[in-house]
């Protein structure tokens, strides 16, 4: 449900909080704990858009299985052709092979370079789009002095633990820190590779377009700003952003991310090239023409959410601290019926949430990322059906 934003002199009383923000979230304050959007303000009506398909009001997730279990900080997932994954672990630094039909777990090996330390370490993970030919892992990582963008020649023939290359420098400097490093990397449909970044705790970074910190970035395959970005010579694509950690596209290749708020609004985005979303100006709704508003806010308590996936006409979110997946449904870039949340509580923390084709989806968990009591015999990932 739509809601009215803060106030901007509450959004800027919550700075004060940056320290216990919901960030990456789990262990500090968020929200009042007193709304939800089933109790705020009504919906306002989404204009009719001709041509787009609405899905059902309701829909529905199904568990079909535990693909694998054991996981250690998993964080980034790609899906390899084939149907086995790989999976990314923040502290260890290592990516490893799931096979998708048994769960057999082999390691490729460690990402070299990789500093981890609070919410940073080895992150996202896409592959190349040419990836058949060129077997290239791409890879958001923190490293001594920054957070970057590495590209790694994956070679299955050696043995397991060292069929990864040296890492090659993409792009760098996008600032670091204990918290807010972003970390989702995606190939849109254009082929060009879009980052979530965060301002690692200086919100004045997010208003400034020369930073690279709290930002959607679309770099071409090697580490250019890509052609036709709204900002001459500069990767920037979007800006004023707190920590993005989700990307996705609808099936008319428009692009949604989501993103962490402080202590009032999480944010689902419809993006579009050189859009100021407001942070730290706005958190939520504004109402303010300069800022791009969210499609869709939650309180963190309910949302905190990181990865996102696109299917059977619905955003789904992954949630942290609201250990939840949400569901969105969607008619253009506006919702269509009120979101709806499943798995509450059942499986912990969700960080990780990767279309599987048709109504199917990749769902990892993230209990082992020290902000909670490690459960259920460490971290999984989980294939679901959907509609």
């Amino acid at each position: 449900m739509r809601h009215r934003a803060v106030s901007a002199v509450l959004a800027a009383a919550a700075l004060l909080l940056t320290a216990g923000c919901s960030s990456d979230d789990g262990a500090a304050a968020g929200g009042d704990g007193s709304a939800s959007p089933s109790d705020t303000t009504a919906r306002s009506s989404a204009p009719e858009r001709s041509g787009e398909e609405t899905p059902p009001a309701k829909g529905s997730v199904k568990v079909l299985r535990t693909v694998a279990t054991g996981l250690k900080s998993p964080w980034g997932l790609a899906p390899l052709p084939g149907g086995d994954l790989l999976v990314s672990s923040r502290d260890e630094a290592t990516i490893t092979r799931i096979d998708g039909r048994t769960g057999r777990k082999t390691e490729l090996g460690e990402v070299q370079g990789v500093s981890p330390s609070g919410e940073g370490g080895l992150l996202g993970i896409a592959l190349s789009p040419g990836y058949a030919s060129d077997r290239m892992i791409y890879a958001y990582f923190t490293s001594a002095s920054d957070n970057r963008v590495v590209r790694l020649i994956h070679d299955e023939k050696k043995p397991a633990g060292e069929q990864l290359g040296a890492p090659d420098t993409v792009f760098r400097g996008i600032p670091k820190g204990g918290v807010h490093n972003g970390g989702r990397i995606a190939f849109g449909p254009d082929k060009m590779l879009y980052v979530g970044t965060g301002e690692s705790g200086d919100t004045g970074l997010s208003q400034d377009k020369k930073s690279l910190g709290g930002k959607i970035l679309r770099l071409t395959p090697d580490g250019e700003p890509a052609p036709g970005n709204p900002f001459p010579d500069s990767a920037v694509y979007s800006y004023g952003h707190r920590n993005v950690q989700g990307l996705a596209w609808d099936g008319k290749q428009r692009l949604f991310a989501s993103e962490f708020g402080q202590n009032t609004w999480d944010e689902l985005n419809a993006i579009e090239p050189g859009d100021n979303y407001g942070w730290p100006e706005a958190e939520g709704e504004s109402g303010d023409g300069e800022f791009h508003d969210p499609v869709e806010q939650w309180r963190p308590e309910d949302a905190s959410p990181s990865g996102i996936a696109y299917a059977e006409g619905s955003v789904w979110m992954a949630g942290l601290r609201g250990e939840r997946l949400w569901r969105i449904p969607l008619k253009g870039t506006e919702t269509s019926a009120d979101p709806q949340s499943f798995l509450k509580g059942e499986y912990g923390r969700l960080r990780t949430v990767v279309a599987a084709g048709d109504d199917k989806l990749w769902l990892v968990t993230s209990n082992t990322d020290g902000r909670v009591e490690p459960r259920d015999g460490d971290d999984r990932i989980l294939e679901l059906r959907v509609s």
